[in-house]
């Protein structure tokens, strides 16, 4: 369990930094019959995994997932919009434990408890119906990372500091009230607290077994919970043989090219293996992903900092400022200084950091 404590004073700031500058850095039905639709071409000896992934276009396979119907779905020719109100079809926790103000990565020390704040958010993404896969892999962001079948939204493993694990974090705490509540609850997932008037906004940080219950069969294989923004489809653990696929058999982004129930012939696509380390959700995108289509993780703890008016301050633009972090979280400010022909304190005081 992680035990550090970041105030408004110093790791607020760094985190309202953080998020300001990161993109690469928390269906009703219940039928688990699938429809097998035959949308990939089987993968000879001498075929590359960008070659056979890059060839297959999901639309066919994303009709037949039991999407929540509150999740309005658009297809167009090269990609289909998505406008899921990050609501689940599945019963949440009455309350969850959330950070107290100025705590980034709470422990049961350092939270309190209230009432699901979980409220409809106004999400809008534009995916890929042919994703691109890519060799060089984009890290996932804090933030929406894709959209579930259950209309709530994934978040890579991480909490707000960008290295502590939400699923191997998770506790549970009783207030002077004797009601009960836990960090994360038992679908893998929970809401923002809603500090700053932002929040409410229901995310998971793993497998969620109150989704894949829904869709799939005890002992059979996994079938699409989601689509990441890259357009690569998301499955639960299982393998078209319904054995456990191992972490170990992943790559660094949670993917793998193997048969599912929808490409029995194969298809690249990511797997939530139910773990409870850094390899319980998406960490990278191995397909080209739209910046813009990233929903940044609503502000933990105080305003984020202007980063126009910081350029503007240091003589340079917002992307030269960003391309100086490099996207690294925490922040970086000795190397983004010196990137910047400038000094720390400098870059610190355009941005008002301590």
């Amino acid at each position: 369990m992680n035990n550090h404590h970041k105030k408004f004073a110093s790791g607020s700031l760094l985190l309202s930094l953080s998020a300001a500058l990161l993109f690469s850095a928390c269906s009703s039905s219940s039928d688990s019959s699938q429809d097998t639709v035959v949308a990939s071409t089987a993968l000879s000896a001498d075929t590359t995994v960008a070659e056979s992934v890059t060839a297959t276009d999901n639309i066919a396979a994303i009709k037949t997932a039991s999407w929540n119907p509150t999740i309005k779905i658009t297809y167009s020719n090269d990609s289909i919009n998505f406008k899921p109100d990050g609501i689940p079809n599945h019963p949440r926790d009455e309350y969850y434990a959330v950070p107290n103000a100025g705590v980034v990565v709470p422990d049961a020390s350092t939270a309190n408890i209230i009432k699901d704040p979980t409220s409809a958010q106004t999400y809008s993404f534009d995916i890929p119906s042919t994703p691109k896969y890519q060799a060089e892999v984009t890290s996932a962001p804090l933030g929406s990372i894709g959209v579930m079948i259950s209309g709530a939204v994934l978040y890579n493993p991480f909490e707000g500091d960008g290295t502590t694990v939400a699923m191997s974090n998770n506790f549970t705490i009783t207030n002077s009230a004797g009601i009960t509540a836990s960090f994360v609850d038992k679908c893998a997932g929970h809401p923002t607290p809603g500090m700053n008037g932002t929040g409410g906004a229901y995310h998971y940080h793993g497998q969620p077994e109150c989704v894949t219950a829904k869709v799939d069969k005890v002992g059979g294989p996994s079938h699409i919970i989601g689509i990441a923004l890259d357009g690569y489809l998301i499955y639960g653990a299982y393998d078209i043989n319904g054995k456990v696929v191992p972490s170990s058999a992943l790559d660094e982004c949670n993917g793998i090219t193997s048969p599912t129930p929808e490409f029995p012939n194969g298809v690249y696509h990511y797997v939530l293996p139910g773990t409870t380390d850094a390899t319980s959700s998406i960490r990278c995108f191995h397909g080209k992903v739209d910046s813009s289509q990233i929903q940044q993780m609503p502000n933990m703890g105080g305003p984020q900092p202007d980063l126009a008016a910081a350029a503007k301050k240091l003589g340079i633009t917002e992307t030269e400022l960003k391309d100086a972090f490099n996207n690294k979280l925490p922040p970086d400010f000795p190397t983004a200084a010196k990137t910047l022909g400038i000094t720390e304190a400098e870059l610190k005081d355009a941005l008002g950091a301590p």
